[in-house]
């Protein structure tokens, strides 16, 4: 269970087992807040999956779980800084629990390079936020469940408002010479990646 993942991990920083607890029932509710459908615990189980299965290749693991628990932890539609936003509140939170600067540090930056997706000079950061676009890789099913899941959190906006948009989102991926930075999720999902996100354009 994700909790499990994050109670073990910050219970090796601190013996304040309150702590602990309270900054994992501010995550739970943010992540399971009204509004969300894509951007939820799920998100980050599957996130979690993913890493693992490269954790091989990451040095800092421990920065890069920090990143994944704190990265969509601020999530509004209406917003344009839920990057900013999300790597400021963890590094307040991971500040409280101690934790050493250098992991803190790699986290913002993790959590900021989530907004463009851009190549990362620290491998460990492209494996995150390849992991984080992991979903455009996956099967038909599950990948129109997931771009289904995000037009129901911008549920506010009509069709002629969001459909340009999402078609921006879209290009910029399509556009870039590889969507995936590390050669694991580039193998993985990079073909599957294309053909979906050329699927679900054709339908906006």
């Amino acid at each position: 269970m994700i909790k499990d993942v994050f109670d073990n991990m910050a219970g090796n920083y601190t013996d304040n087992k309150s702590i602990v607890k309270k900054l994992w029932f501010e995550i739970e509710t943010n992540y399971s807040e009204h509004g969300r459908y894509y951007h939820t615990l799920h998100h980050l189980e599957n996130m979690y999956n993913e890493l693992v299965e490269c954790r091989g290749n990451i040095k800092q693991w421990d920065a890069v779980l920090f990143s994944l628990f704190y990265h969509d932890i601020i999530y509004k539609a209406t917003r344009k800084d839920n990057e900013e936003k999300s790597a400021e509140l963890g590094v307040k939170r991971l500040t409280e629990v101690d934790i050493p600067t250098f992991i803190i540090d790699t986290c913002f930056e993790a959590i900021i390079a989530t907004k463009s997706h851009n190549l990362s000079s620290n491998h460990d950061i492209n494996l995150f936020t390849d992991a984080d676009l992991s979903v455009l890789g996956s099967d038909w099913e599950t990948y129109t469940a997931y771009y289904k899941a995000v037009r129901k959190e911008y549920s506010i906006y009509p069709d002629f408002l969001y459909n340009p948009g999402r078609k921006k989102v879209l290009l910029h991926f399509l556009y870039m010479e590889n969507i995936f930075k590390t050669d694991f999720f580039r193998e993985k999902y990079e073909n599957i990646a294309r053909d979906n996100i050329s699927k679900e354009l054709n339908l906006l």
